[in-house]
């Protein structure tokens, strides 16, 4: 029994509440020299461990010719400037705005539902956000592509597709040369960075962001005399903190800047200063804690933005602010689409505030982020542009193995053992009810289909990234 204690404490690597990861020891953006710091036996393990998390789509949907999965998710992307080469979605977008180069900061929510929030219907404990949504380009139907941060990570920094797999920021294949936002920004001449208030390792979120773009990490060991650490990193007053220095600094270059800050107070176990905010009485007792921590979490956000307006880099720079993903999923259906609506607002563009009531996904967010500051780099990615309309509204979801894809007011939801189900959805009432009569239409189960088996095929083959400056247009 001893000997078992110990082989399980010696396969975690730590003590810690977080297991060992090779992003633990990353330090440079060159994935070979990080590799020499390394235990090979380890390293092994850790790549074997990987490949389990490398699931089929194709074994769990069907299957479908290569070529027919390329054209298919080409005519839905509705791009136009395709490039020739070995990179099937590489294509330019034209921008929405030219000139001269914004900078950008994103701000990572953790679990932030649109249930909580006012603006969107849901409970009154975002007063902060609400304000925001009031002042720029406010999404009211957004959609998550998952439930967990990594895949919110993979969505807002890559455009990804979601898949059965784990999010890309995990698997092997993707460490290196593999499209984020920040590896085109670099590309342009900006400064890259993470701001994050707890240990960047977790979630090999280090590692991913080295290895694809991001030139500076800044986590819990580089956060100024924190007032407040629970055990997931500082609090968020602590993280907007270091974020506005950092800022600061940034912004007394002469190049622009790109930065992802990913919060983390509302996570469970809901850890928060206290005294800081309250709830009004009577508030349902069984989801205090969480709802404070909601409510904290929004109050830290709006006095950042209050000072950040007061800062020289807030003129020139295009703030997102958006959730990873809602805090849990409830409901009986294979896919809870309701559960994945979450917040997203832009302040600071170039586009005039607004209500956008369209169906949207968070995959559309980097391009349109792209289109806003007049990047028009080819990208690989499948998103819409906001910044222009569509014959179409759609999301893309995962949840455990089942995947949907909803398209207007239909969804399509696939399920392993290549079993298919068929759904109307209000975005409005969020209601789901199961139709199928809607399975007479191939049409959305194709694109179903070949939405989640390209993940696969871009990720295996490595045909999501960058093109080579050899490249030219169809």
């Amino acid at each position: 029994m001893a000997a078992l204690i110990i082989c399980l404490f010696a396969a975690r690597g730590t003590l810690n509440h977080r297991p060992l990861n090779p992003a633990l020891v990353y330090f440079s953006q060159d994935s070979l020299v990080n590799s020499l710091v390394l235990n090979s036996t380890y390293s092994v393990a850790f790549a074997l461990k990987n490949m389990g998390n490398e699931k089929s789509a194709s074994n769990l949907y069907g299957t479908m010719l290569r070529q027919q999965i390329i054209d298919t998710v080409k005519k839905a992307s509705y791009r136009k400037q395709f490039v020739v080469g070995n990179i099937p979605t590489l294509a330019h977008n034209k921008p929405f705005v030219s000139g001269v180069k914004k900078n950008l900061v994103i701000i990572l929510e953790e679990s932030l539902g649109a249930r909580f929030v006012g603006e969107l219907g849901g409970l009154d404990i975002t007063p902060e956000l609400d304000k925001l949504y009031q002042q720029g380009w406010g999404f009211d139907n957004l959609y998550a592509t998952g439930t967990r941060s990594v895949r919110g990570i993979e969505a807002i920094t890559t455009g990804f597709t979601p898949s059965p797999s784990r999010s890309v920021v995990k698997l092997s294949k993707s460490q290196h040369n593999f499209f984020s936002l920040a590896d085109v920004f670099s590309q342009e001449g900006y400064k890259t960075q993470f701001i994050y208030g707890g240990e960047s390792h977790f979630d090999n979120m280090k590692s991913f962001f080295l290895g694809n773009g991001f030139n500076d990490i800044v986590d819990i060991n580089h956060i100024d005399n924190p007032q407040f650490i629970s055990s997931w990193g500082v609090s968020d007053e602590d993280l907007f903190n270091q974020a506005d220095k950092e800022l600061t600094k940034l912004s007394n270059s002469t190049e622009p800047f790109f930065s992802l800050v990913f919060t983390s107070s509302n996570h469970d176990p809901f850890d928060i200063p206290q005294g800081k905010v309250s709830l009004p009485k009577g508030h349902n007792p069984e989801n205090y804690k969480r709802d404070l921590a909601i409510k904290y979490a929004d109050y830290a956000l709006g006095k950042f933005i209050n000072k950040a307006k007061t800062r020289s880099y807030w003129e020139n720079t295009v703030f997102l602010v958006v959730a990873d993903h809602d805090v849990r999923v409830f409901g009986s259906e294979p896919v809870p689409l309701k559960s994945f609506h979450i917040p997203a607002v832009i302040l600071n563009s170039d586009m005039k505030s607004k209500r956008d009531p369209r169906l949207v996904s968070q995959i559309d967010l980097p391009v349109t982020l792209m289109s806003l500051l007049g990047i028009d780099q080819a990208t690989p990615m499948l998103g819409f542009d906001l910044t222009k309309i569509y014959p179409v509204e759609r999301a893309m979801m995962q949840y455990y193995d089942n995947f949907a894809y909803l398209e207007n007011d239909r969804a399509v939801i696939l399920m392993p053992n290549q079993q298919t189900s068929y759904w109307r959805y209000n975005k409005q009432t969020k209601i789901q009810e199961k139709n199928e009569q809607l399975n007479v239409d191939q049409t959305l189960a194709e694109k179903a289909l070949a939405h989640v088996l390209f993940s696969n095929l871009a990720y295996t083959e490595q045909l999501y990234r960058l093109a080579d400056k050899s490249s030219d247009k169809e």
